[in-house]
């Protein structure tokens, strides 16, 4: 079996594995981001009455959306696939096969799931007049090129440590939460002192959210100057992570 063969084998076992016993299965992907929709609307418009600043600007409800899921999907990715390796820890003794597979497949299917379901919020979004600009979803679905790639790298860094120390997953948990939060996905940097604003550009998920809305609400300006070290960035952790990875692969048997 070839290597495209086998992360087909893998990627449709974690989907398969991550749905087995649920009523609605697949569509479980589909009614789960919808359902997500529904309480962030009540929550952040009716509750805490959360408005975009500026004339112009799009309501709060798909101004977080397009931030939030691109999000969802990439924080998701790393956090399961951060323990990859111990989780298939049986396999790896008994069959030889390209290791870095079994981290791909989660991260994969991480990006996959809340892929659908971001299409499915933008449509939603779209047909109750939410301003979402539905011919430029192809353009906002290839920064997800570089985002995987980014996620990829980090995911490859992450599972190949954890085989050595075991408590890093929890560490993982708390830093993507300063990083979510270190990203204007709940905010606008205009709403930061304008001092603070330049911080933003030293999380590399900032561009990601800004070109989001650029592209999908039409609102601020593209990012073109972070285009290149978004790139820059993804490939950089991209080939950092299967370098280390395939330099700790060889101790792996004797630390599971």
């Amino acid at each position: 079996m070839n290597k495209l063969a086998l992360a087909t084998h893998f990627i449709r076992r974690e989907l398969k594995e991550r749905y087995r016993g649920s009523f609605t299965g697949f569509g479980w992907a589909l009614l789960q981001p919808l359902l997500q929709l529904a309480i962030y609307a009540f929550v952040f418009v009716q509750i805490f009455k959360a408005r975009v600043p500026g004339a112009g600007a799009p309501g709060y409800v798909p101004f977080l959306v397009v931030a939030m899921w691109p999000w969802i999907a990439f924080s998701e990715a790393i956090f399961r696939s951060t323990t990859a390796i111990q989780d298939n820890a049986a396999l790896i003794g008994k069959v030889a096969l390209p290791r870095a597979l079994l981290v791909l497949a989660p991260c994969a299917a991480s990006f996959f799931l809340h892929g659908v379901g971001f299409l499915a919020i933008l449509t939603v979004l779209s047909i109750s007049g939410h301003g979402i600009e539905m011919i430029k979803v192809p353009l906002a679905l290839l920064l997800y090129v570089p985002m995987f790639a980014y996620a990829f790298g980090i995911c490859l860094t992450l599972a190949a440590l954890q085989v050595f120390v075991r408590d890093l997953v929890q560490i993982i948990g708390q830093l993507l939460t300063l990083m979510m939060f270190a990203a204007p996905i709940f905010y606008d940097r205009t709403n930061l002192p304008e001092r603070f604003q330049v911080l933003l550009d030293l999380n590399p998920f900032t561009f990601y959210v800004e070109g989001m809305r650029n592209l999908l609400l039409g609102y601020g300006e593209f990012p073109w100057h972070g285009l290149l070290i978004a790139i820059l960035v993804a490939g950089l952790t991209l080939a950092f992570g299967l370098w280390l990875f395939r330099r700790l692969d060889p101790l792996f048997e004797d630390f599971l």
